[in-house]
């Protein structure tokens, strides 16, 4: 009777354990199938993992990059600006800078409906199988970088609140008009057509211009000097181009072959712009620099950004060997002869590099040269190259008049420039009241 009692106490212990761990597995499999149907797994975490690639790009990326072109007395308000500038625009992308960039349907700019990040949700965001709040973070990225990239211009001479203040204001009616033309489907420059898949325009050209026009109207610096530390320079460009793949490769919002030829794409124009430019700069200086290999390859990196999506491995040799040899001309030929004071090439590589990655977009499409021909069943390169022309020309003009316009206010209220002594002394213990080093 005992034994009789121990098996169904045995059987029932058995059905009890069965359905406590059957039960959850069918709930989750029920969960899954539910969520599966609008969020995709893979998706999603690619471009997890894609967002985190890219804040890893100005933080600490962008920031060693700049840091070791400095002087030593510099390195840290060059730290700080990118550390302060990716903890205010991610407050500010939040507050307003997403709802006016990628919400509402104008041609030229967002409303304001999705403020303080209302409406933002888990669920899917706009049938990209990821959520909506993924989307706003990936973004959120790119909103962060492009100010910063402009800092390698004043470095050195600028107030630290001149920066904060043109941080937040260049990028609510800069980056956000931009952004929302080329890469919300109610986008004027989007309905024409124009191939930016992560930012040649978005990013690369407006930060350029912008970076001239800082350059020009802060003025030169009272002293130069050679790169502190080139060591930290490379790790950052080594952080930088990692982060690339994030960049590019995140930018089509899938886990897919497109996604996976947009990193290669991005690592053969980067590795080409950079051995041209180390051969021209044995070729002019008998000696390959590190200097010099590092902006080419930073060169590569912003020209084959816009054309990530459609180029295929031929085009990104294209789009590398063009981006190397010209930015490399427009760094040293052109800005020493003009004579602005773009300290750490921002114009010559971003700028530049933007608009020729830009360009030959269109050309590098075709089906010839392994392109994908912007999905196009008559594609016309020279149609596509007026159509990049036109949305070239527009953000250049547009960004200048309003980098004018921000500069202004910013002169007028704060001011931009430290005093000579200041600068003198240098940022770090004038503006932050420390020191890099102890020697």
């Amino acid at each position: 009777m005992f034994s009789l009692k121990m098996k169904k106490l045995n059987a029932s212990f058995g059905a009890l354990l069965l359905f406590l761990f059957s039960a959850p597995l069918a709930l989750a499999e029920e969960s899954s199938s539910t969520v599966d149907s609008a969020i995709g797994a893979a998706n999603t975490s690619w471009i997890m993992t894609a967002t985190a690639l890219v804040l890893f790009m100005t933080l600490p990326g962008l920031a060693l990059f700049y840091g070791g072109l400095v002087h030593k007395k510099n390195v840290l308000s060059v730290l700080m600006h990118c550390f302060a500038m990716a903890c205010v625009l991610s407050v500010v992308w939040l507050v307003a800078g997403y709802s006016l960039a990628l919400e509402g349907a104008g041609a030229w700019i967002g409303d304001l409906r999705a403020l303080f990040g209302k409406g933002l949700t888990t669920d899917d965001s706009g049938g990209t199988e990821i959520p909506g709040i993924l989307t706003f973070a990936f973004q959120m990225t790119f909103f962060i970088i492009t100010p910063a990239l402009v800092v390698g211009t004043f470095v050195e001479r600028v107030k630290f609140s001149a920066v904060m203040l043109f941080a937040i204001l260049w990028g609510l009616f800069c980056y956000a008009p931009i952004c929302h033309m080329v890469w919300d489907p109610d986008g004027w420059m989007f309905k024409d057509g124009v191939i930016d898949l992560a930012g040649g325009i978005v990013v690369h050209i407006t930060a350029g211009v912008a970076a001239l026009i800082f350059c020009i109207m802060v003025g030169p610096r009272k002293e130069t000097s050679p790169p502190h530390n080139l060591a930290m320079t490379l790790i950052g460009t080594c952080m930088l181009w990692v982060g690339w793949f994030g960049f590019n490769g995140g930018s089509g919002l899938q886990a897919n072959g497109a996604g996976a030829m947009s990193i290669v794409v991005t690592h053969i124009s980067a590795a080409t712009a950079a051995l041209t430019w180390m051969l021209i700069d044995v070729a002019t200086t008998k000696k390959p620099t590190v200097l010099g290999i590092c902006t080419g390859a930073i060169a590569g990196l912003a020209a084959i950004t816009p054309a990530s999506g459609v180029a295929g491995p031929i085009g990104a040799l294209i789009i590398g060997v063009a981006s190397g040899a010209i930015c490399w001309y427009f760094s040293i030929k052109v800005k020493n002869a003009l004579g602005y004071d773009d300290s750490l090439d921002v114009v010559g590589v971003h700028g530049v590099g933007g608009l020729v990655g830009t360009l030959l977009a269109a050309v590098v499409a075709v089906a010839a040269l392994g392109g994908t021909e912007n999905g196009a069943e008559n594609y016309s390169w020279g149609a596509q190259l007026v159509t990049q022309a036109k949305g070239s020309i527009f953000a250049v003009v547009f960004t200048a008049v309003v980098t004018i316009v921000i500069l202004l206010i910013i002169k007028h209220t704060v001011g931009l420039r430290v005093d000579e002594s200041e600068e003198s002394i240098g940022l770090d213990q004038s503006a932050h009241g420390e020191t890099a080093y102890n020697d």
